[in-house]
């Protein structure tokens, strides 16, 4: 990891320290991705299937789990298991039921009374990637607040070969519909519909670039979707107070995640930027993934900052995926920290709990777009709408200032439509 001294920067330096690898726009990509989504939308299943078997070697047989199936895994899956999923299901299901929004109705004046209302997106389709690592946890971050926000049709995909934990988690979370199919072709049958896979409004989870360019693309096209996905991210920031292995295992846990993944270390003390080194280098060396994370390391910095208080400036300028914050006292600094997908504070809270059990949601936003969007919530899967109600003296007493502002704005329509009702008899 490269070690730079903030005050030692000028401005170009500074950003260029907390600059991350390029996204870079590859229009093959794009256009790839363009004429798979234009397949599938034409061709339905044969387009899934033929696209399928072109990039994935085979179609899946059996590409339709029904619900029965899901549910019999639980009999499959060893005991141990079963029960960390079910540890996560109660921390998540009890943090995102809580998240209920209420109906806000107030009358504003006599007469005119306004409401706020939320009800659940009715169809939500979840990706959930398959390749190095199945993810059970992106099943539970995904469709469990699905189910508690009560969308009515919750619809996964994801690719072969699939697992028994993911299809109990899925079970567990009210999945109703599972498609063993992944890639582009997937998130087109989702956006558009086939004979077999239902068309959603909105698409959920992250996947690799085409998959990221697909949501994209269909989201242009009248499909919401959560947020894009960038590769993962974690800063640190950490005082003398904190224990180097601790600081060392959070960074490498981000880096496992692939090559273009991003760690920072932010820190007011050079000695502990000596020490997580040595406990990095001690570390990596164990991992099975260990190449993948020494490539990620490899673009990562360590930054020693002259207080936490510049520490918490650098943070909010950076606004990582994850902010785990190792100090003397960490909650005294979560008034200075303003732009994070979410915040670990203190030695006894790893990114890990997050990504897993404590109950938070993992899908965040990264890439710094955390500096305006949020972490994936119970509101993603609900919309939310107003409702206004006025009697004739409410209409009375709003009438002159509506047609004053309509006639201002040229729109005689708009305040015929009250002077009508006013001239009108009760």
């Amino acid at each position: 990891m490269e070690r730079v001294i903030w005050q030692q920067l000028d401005k170009e330096g500074q950003e260029r320290a907390l600059r991350r690898s390029d996204l870079v726009q590859d229009t093959q990509v794009a256009d790839t991705v363009s004429a798979i989504l234009n397949r599938v939308k034409s061709d339905g299943d044969a387009g899934v299937k033929a696209l399928t078997e072109q990039f994935d070697g085979a179609m899946p047989a059996d590409w339709v789990i029904e619900p029965d199936e899901m549910a019999a895994a639980g009999n499959r899956l060893n005991r141990s298991l079963k029960a960390a999923v079910d540890q996560a299901i109660d921390n998540i299901g009890r943090f995102h039921s809580a998240q209920q929004p209420q109906t806000l109705s107030l009358n504003v004046a006599s007469g005119v009374r306004c409401e706020l209302r939320s009800e659940a997106i009715e169809r939500v389709g979840l990706y959930v990637p398959g390749g190095t690592a199945p993810l059970i946890s992106t099943v539970l971050m995904l469709a469990l607040p699905a189910r508690i926000a009560g969308c009515a049709l919750k619809v996964m995909v994801t690719p072969p070969p699939v697992n028994d934990a993911i299809l109990y988690a899925a079970s567990r979370c009210g999945v109703d519909a599972l498609y063993t199919i992944g890639g582009a072709q997937a998130v087109a049958a989702l956006a558009y519909g086939t004979e077999t896979v239902p068309k959603v409004d909105k698409i959920f989870g992250p996947g690799n670039r085409f998959v990221t360019e697909a949501k994209a693309q269909v989201s242009q096209q009248g499909t919401a979707i959560d947020m894009p996905a960038g590769p993962s991210e974690v800063l640190v920031i950490a005082d003398d107070s904190a224990n180097p292995a601790f600081v060392a295992a959070d960074l490498l846990s981000q880096a496992e995640h692939g090559a273009d993944s991003q760690v920072m270390l932010v820190t007011n003390s050079a000695s502990l930027a000596d020490e997580v080194a040595a406990e990095v280098a001690r570390q990596l060396a164990a991992l099975p993934r260990a190449d993948m994370a020494g490539a990620a390391l490899a673009q990562s910095r360590v930054i020693l900052a002259d207080s936490l208080q510049q520490a918490c400036d650098i943070s909010n300028a950076y606004a990582p995926e994850h902010l785990i914050v190792q100090t003397r006292a960490p909650r005294e600094l979560l008034p200075l920290l303003r732009a994070a997908g979410s915040i670990f504070l203190g030695p006894w809270t790893p990114e890990s709990v997050g990504d897993y059990v404590s109950g938070t949601n993992h899908v965040l936003p990264t890439y710094g777009a955390a500096r305006t969007a949020s972490s994936l919530s119970l509101a993603d899967f609900q919309r939310r709408f107003t409702v206004q109600e006025l009697t004739r003296e409410g209409l009375a007493g709003l009438s002159n200032a509506v047609t004053t502002l309509a006639e201002a704005e040229g729109l005689r329509a708009h305040a015929n439509a009250v002077t009508l009702r006013m001239e009108a008899q009760p």
